[in-house]
This record gives C-alpha cells, sequence and structure tokens, in this order.
C-alpha cells in the first residue's frame, strides 16, 4: 500500500479524535473514562540498522496496512513507529557499557568503574545516538504525518544508574550518597539532553515516548521508567531520585508518566506531592496494586492499566468507578 495515506486527513481527524477523548479524560472531565487504548507498533531494530532510511519506509509500508483500525469508535488503535534501539539498554550502550544479545534479548555488563567517577558522553559523536538521530530524521523525510514516533527507552536516572552499576550504586546511596548523586545527576541530564533533541526535532502531535501505542498520551506529556525504584525505599527516593524524576517530566509542557511493572506502594506519597507527574501506568505485578495507586494519588493523575489474569477489566472498573483510568486492552 501506498504510504500516502499515512498523511490522509481522513485518518489524522479520526487519530485527533481519539485523543480529543484522551484529552478530556486528562482534563479530568467526569464523563470522558474509562479509555480503552490498543494500537499496533512496528519495533525498528536500529541496533542492526543499516541503512535508516529504507527500514523506515517498510515500517510505514507495513503500518499503512492497518489504518483502518482506527475506525474503531471505541478503543484507540494508534500505529507507532517504535525506534527500538537496544531495548532497555539503549542509554548504557551511549555510557560505554558492554551491550550483548542473549538468546534474542539485550543485555549489558557492568561498567568496572567506581560510582562517583562517571563522565558525560560525547553524544555528537556516538554512533548509538548517531544512529537514533538519523532513524528520526529518516521519519521526518518520509512526511507521513499519521504514525506516531515512539522514543528509544530513554528510560530514567535509576533505572540506567542500575544497569550501569548493579548493587553498587544502591550500596553508594547509603556509604558514599555523594558518589551516587554525581553519577545520578550526570545520567538525568544525559536523558534530559535526548528528550529535549526529541521534543525540538519532532512534531508534538506524533511524538510519543517508549511504547507509544499502549501507552500513548495527549500532546506534550513525557514518560520515565520507575521499574527499579521497587527496590530503593521511601527516604532514598525521596533525597536521590524524586527531584531528578520531577526534573525530566517537567522538560515537557504538561509533565508525563511513569511506568511501572514491580511492588512501589512505599512511594505514592512523593507520586501524589509531584505536580510533574500526570500518570502512572502499571502492568504485570504493579497492575495488583490498583486498589493503592486508585486511593493515594491525586484526582488528576490518570492511570493506566495492563489487564492481567486477577486484575481483570471487571475489577479495574468497579476499582476506579469508570473514572481516571486509561484501560489497555483490546476489549
Amino acid at each position: 500500500m501506498n504510504i500516502s495515506i499515512l498523511s490522509d486527513p481522513h485518518w489524522i481527524a479520526l487519530r485527533e479524535g481519539h485523543i480529543h477523548r484522551l484529552q478530556r479524560l486528562f482534563d479530568s472531565n467526569p464523563d470522558a473514562g474509562p479509555f480503552w487504548l490498543f494500537g499496533s507498533e512496528y519495533h525498528l531494530d536500529g541496533a542492526r540498522l543499516e541503512s535508516p532510511a529504507s527500514e523506515v519506509e517498510k515500517a510505514l509500508h507495513e503500518l499503512s496496512s492497518q489504518v483502518e483500525q482506527l475506525n474503531d469508535p471505541t478503543v484507540f488503535r494508534p500505529l507507532t513507529f517504535e525506534c527500538d534501539i537496544y531495548g532497555v539498554h539503549f542509554i548504557d550502550k551511549i555510557f560505554g557499557a558492554d551491550v550483548f544479545s542473549l538468546d534474542g534479548a539485550w543485555q549489558s555488563h557492568y561498567l568496572s568503574q567506581p560510582v562517583g567517577m562517571l563522565l558525560s558522553p560525547d553524544l555528537e559523536n556516538d554512533p548509538t545516538w548517531q544512529k537514533a538521530r538519523d532513524t528520526a530524521e529518516a521519519f521526518l523525510a518520509a512526511g507521513t504525518a499519521l504514525p506516531f514516533f515512539g522514543l528509544p527507552t530513554i528510560a530514567s536516572a535509576l533505572n540506567v544508574g542500575v544497569n550501569l552499576f548493579g548493587q553498587e550504586l544502591l550500596a553508594s546511596m547509603l556509604s558514599e550518597p555523594e558518589a551516587a548523586q554525581h553519577d545520578l545527576n550526570i545520567i538525568n541530564q544525559v536523558l534530559i539532553t535526548l528528550h529535549c533533541w526529541y521534543r525540538e526535532k519532532l512534531p508534538a502531535a506524533q511524538l510519543q515516548p517508549v511504547v507509544g501505542s499502549f501507552r500513548t498520551q495527549p500532546p506534550g506529556f513525557g514518560q520515565l521508567c520507575g521499574c527499579t525504584t521497587q527496590l530503593i525505599s521511601r527516604e532514598q527516593y525521596r533525597q536521590f531520585i524524586a527531584p531528578l524524576d520531577a526534573e525530566l517530566l517537567g522538560t515537557y509542557p504538561h509533565g508525563g508518566m511513569i511506568h511501572l511493572c514491580g511492588i512501589h506502594l512505599q512511594h505514592i506519597p512523593i507520586w501524589r506531592e509531584m505536580k510533574e507527574l500526570r500518570a502512572i501506568q502499571v502492568n504485570d505485578r504493579a497492575a495488583e496494586d490498583l486498589k493503592a495507586y486508585w486511593h493515594g494519588l491525586r484526582d488528576d493523575q490518570i492511570l493506566y492499566v495492563n489487564p492481567t489474569a486477577t486484575m481483570t477489566v471487571e475489577r479495574i472498573l468497579g476499582i476506579t468507578h469508570e473514572q481516571r483510568v486509561v484501560i489497555v486492552s483490546d476489549r
């Protein structure tokens, strides 16, 4: 199919109609929920990328064959081009970690240096970041206005710090807090730099953070990964990480989302106070704690929930009273 269909005003209008409904949910309109979301993604493996232009063209041809799913009036089914480079180890690679494929999944070795000596990478000459930039430029050059562009996994300062140093980072929070804070600050500034580059280059209507078709937010919202917050106490999060997460989300006009997949309940009081945090996305084990998030967060904080075998759609609707909730399911 000709990729020109991905610039057809008809399909763009359908996408924007769903985005308008989603914005009403974020604006706390009482009749705006629940919102159903379940899109399609093309995952580009940029780590093995030879020609960004040809890979982008291939992706857009595949996505163009799926535009009719936007006709669904109930479930928003956006199309997303995911720039998936080294998976969750994208930033690790930029910081010099040895990233390798094992059984089809990306892994990395810890850095050999001690915590507290991390240096900012030379982004301008970094080959991994160059691949990401080239891919974004190729997407822009294609000129298609319908698909979302899903960012690489820029993650969060804590996620990346644990990827780079493992338990040594966590131990240093207790034994060498200044060293830990130094490296976390360095990481966060790099993450913010990358987010700002994408915000400057990509149209706001098409920019979505990672997993764009299943964590779609209205334009102007960012995202970070909070997976590893389950490893630290509320006090450690407040001292070391919360200011960095707030700063990162604050680079977006309307704040953004934290992704969670484990047990993170100790941080709910801090997240309630974080004005930059507008949404929490829960899947797997984190979804089981939906009731605690529902009652513990602010009324303007939206919950994105991936149903599980035990946290069923029926339970989600009952807990949330069909308010403040995005259900990631095709019904």
